[in-house]
């Protein structure tokens, strides 16, 4: 499920110059308040994503920036890689895979900030961390220790899964072995292990 940002960008990219009250009215029915979007609206001018200034008729509209920092937001389409094992390629096959069981998952490309992958089916949210192949065993390991670590900065919610993915690699199945049981257990942590065809495969 999008957020409450990102669909005002996806409105704002359609419909440029509304109001804040007329984001709130289409995205979450008239008559409902409009501090939400007026306090995203102000966060994303703070960014560099949004402008905000007036319209003809004296009202302020809101308008995406022609900033580098609005481009990085606005929606984008998969990048092409060629590496299958790249960063946005685990991503992409594990959005592939979840879709495939009914999840609608959100993929942050590249190196654009926020969750790689956040997945929801239902009332249910499954928070993903992934990264790719690294160049050598010393890479790998740095990756997998980062992973673990943004991950576990991302554990706010107590009813969520909890997954990293990974290239199906000897050195990343090494590193997720000598994690304690224990740790797995305790976090619900899981490992999504993605091969050089796409396949992916839940530890």
């Amino acid at each position: 499920m999008a957020t409450l940002k990102e669909r005002i960008l996806e409105l704002i990219t359609r419909s440029p110059g509304l109001t804040d009250r007329e984001i709130s009215g289409a995205l979450e029915g008239p008559g409902r308040p409009q501090q939400p979007v007026n306090q995203a609206c102000r966060d994303l001018e703070r960014r560099g994503i949004l402008a905000r200034r007036p319209r003809p008729d004296g009202l302020i509209g809101n308008f995406i920036s022609a900033t580098p920092a609005a481009q990085s937001a606005s929606p984008r389409t998969k990048p092409t890689e060629a590496d299958p094992l790249s960063e946005n390629s685990v991503k992409r096959a594990v959005g592939e895979w979840l879709k495939k069981q009914g999840w609608e998952a959100t993929i942050r490309w590249d190196r654009d900030p926020g969750i790689d992958i956040e997945a929801h089916r239902s009332a249910d949210r499954w928070i993903i961390e992934a990264k790719g192949r690294g160049t050598s065993p010393q890479e790998q390991g740095n990756y997998f220790l980062n992973g673990l670590g943004e991950l576990l900065q991302r554990m706010t919610d107590p009813e969520a899964r909890y997954s990293l993915a990974f290239p199906d690699l000897p050195r990343y199945r090494g590193l997720w072995n000598r994690l304690p049981v224990l740790a797995k257990d305790r976090l619900r942590l899981s490992m999504l292990f993605v091969d050089e065809t796409g396949a992916v495969h839940e530890a």
